[in-house]
């Protein structure tokens, strides 16, 4: 009996360490704007979601902006259009599964957009234990930054019509 339960302790921390998502901090300097990408039917940007995608370039005018992040899927793509056409960007994409690390890494320092989905803008909250909730709602437009205290500090706006 005693192999027994200790067999089920191991295996149950093991599933607990597969499972859990490390915290990420985020690096100094680094602005993470967040949004989920523009309002949709089906697959693509709908007439809405077109003109949102416009209204963000609007909504991020006089911030510097050095990398456009997006997982490749059209709606995402559709939405960073605008603005990485008027940045003179190239879209940069990265898995839509658990983005937090890379994005760090590779935004280390720098300001950075995120149009992402439901599902990995929770996981970037998750990662990086921002205060809930992500931007999950179309037009949402949060902005992450490392406070004083090194947590993560959200300012929360909104785009578009």
């Amino acid at each position: 009996m005693l192999h027994r339960r200790h067999f089920l302790c191991l295996a149950a921390a093991a599933l607990t360490a597969h499972t859990a998502q490390a915290q990420i901090t985020i690096p100094p300097g680094t602005k993470l704007i967040t949004l989920r990408h523009a309002d949709r039917t089906g697959e693509d940007l709908n007439d809405t979601g077109r003109i949102r995608a416009q209204a963000l370039v609007g909504a991020l005018d006089g911030i510097p902006i050095d990398a456009i992040y997006s997982p490749s899927w059209a709606r995402n793509l559709n939405t960073a259009v605008p603005l990485a056409e008027v940045r003179g960007l190239t879209i940069q994409h990265i898995t839509a599964e658990n983005p937090a690390i890379q994005l760090m890494s590779k935004g280390a320092g720098k300001t950075i957009v995120w149009i992402g989905n439901k599902g990995n803008l929770q996981s970037i909250w998750d990662a990086l234990a921002a205060p809930e909730p992500p931007p999950l709602n179309y037009g949402d437009l949060y902005i992450i930054e490392r406070g004083n205290s090194g947590n993560p500090e959200v300012t929360r706006q909104h785009f578009g019509p």
